[in-house]
């Protein structure tokens, strides 16, 4: 096994476990501290950590102005909307149904690059795209779900920051950017956070000291920024860049497995039948998706001046 086989192995642990926790952590730090401030706080804390270990490490912080330009755009679509949106969304959905309507990533990643890229469908994609359709259907349909309070407008936002996170990972995989991983995420995380924290303050959210939190949110905001921000981020922007953007996405059909058990596990959150059926299928149709024949863009070549 090559030294670049290993890192892949490694990143796509990052994105598979580490994201799949961060749906637990999330729903913790957000029963206390408003969204747009805890997701603010948690990317800027994360890009200014992960700006020493690239100093640390000989890395240099130079970036040119439309590599900046893009990784604020890369900042905003993956973590000041997909993120800081998706994590508002949680105070009205469970952890584990949220992880459930973000594995229709590839299915949305599929459809961009079909209407975006003008990509031709193949059948295993068709089949693929049908059977998430169709799982998503029975998942949103439950009544125990549609009727809480909230439920359905998290859940149109939820999708909205899957669109905006799919075309995000176009969008990063073509674009200029940095190319040490460290420093992109950098960027494009201190760019998130302030975006993030003008929307906290346009929203009227309430800042509170940390010297008034509760344990938990100090114990789910270490995890966010270490586990789910420095290690998963950085591994999913250096998978961006060297395998398929649809392969990289498929971080989307683990992390509710990984999700279902914790919240289960943790928030003793229940698990219907009616989900399980839903996420057999989705993950049925997204099995589809990726395993239709390979193309030559699947493994990307390193670029030269890595």
């Amino acid at each position: 096994m090559n030294r670049k086989t290993a890192l892949i192995g490694l990143a796509f642990f990052s994105t598979y476990v580490f994201w799949g926790s961060t749906y637990l952590w999330n729903k913790m730090a957000v029963t206390e501290l408003p969204p747009f401030m805890l997701a603010s706080i948690r990317f800027s804390l994360a890009g200014i950590l992960i700006f020493i270990i690239a100093k640390l490490l000989g890395y240099s912080l130079s970036i040119t102005r439309k590599q900046f330009f893009n990784c604020t755009l890369a900042g905003f679509l993956f973590l000041s909307y997909g993120n800081g949106v998706f994590v508002w969304a949680l105070k009205y959905v469970d952890t584990g149904f949220a992880a459930l309507i973000a594995a229709l990533q590839p299915l949305f990643i599929l459809l961009l690059m079909r209407l975006v890229q003008r990509k031709a469908l193949q059948a295993k994609s068709v089949i693929g795209v049908v059977l998430g359709l169709v799982g998503m259907y029975i998942l949103i349909s439950q009544n125990e779900i549609t009727t809480k309070e909230g439920a359905i407008t998290g859940i149109v936002m939820i999708i909205s920051c899957i669109l905006s996170w799919s075309a995000g990972s176009l969008f990063v995989a073509k674009a200029d950017v940095p190319t040490n991983f460290f420093v992109s995420t950098g960027y494009q995380m201190i760019a998130a956070s302030v975006i993030l924290a003008i929307a906290s303050f346009a929203f009227s959210e309430s800042w509170s000291s940390p010297m008034t939190w509760q344990e938990p949110t100090y114990i789910a905001l270490a995890c966010l920024i270490i586990f789910g921000s420095i290690a998963a981020f950085t591994a999913f922007n250096f998978l961006l860049k060297n395998i398929s953007t649809e392969k990289v996405a498929t971080s989307s059909y683990v992390n509710p497995v990984v999700a279902l058990l914790l919240g289960w596990y943790f928030l003793d959150e229940e698990v219907t039948t009616q989900s399980l059926i839903a996420a057999a299928i989705m993950i049925t149709g997204v099995y589809f998706i990726n395993s239709r024949k390979r193309g030559k863009d699947d493994i990307k070549p390193s670029p030269k001046n890595r």
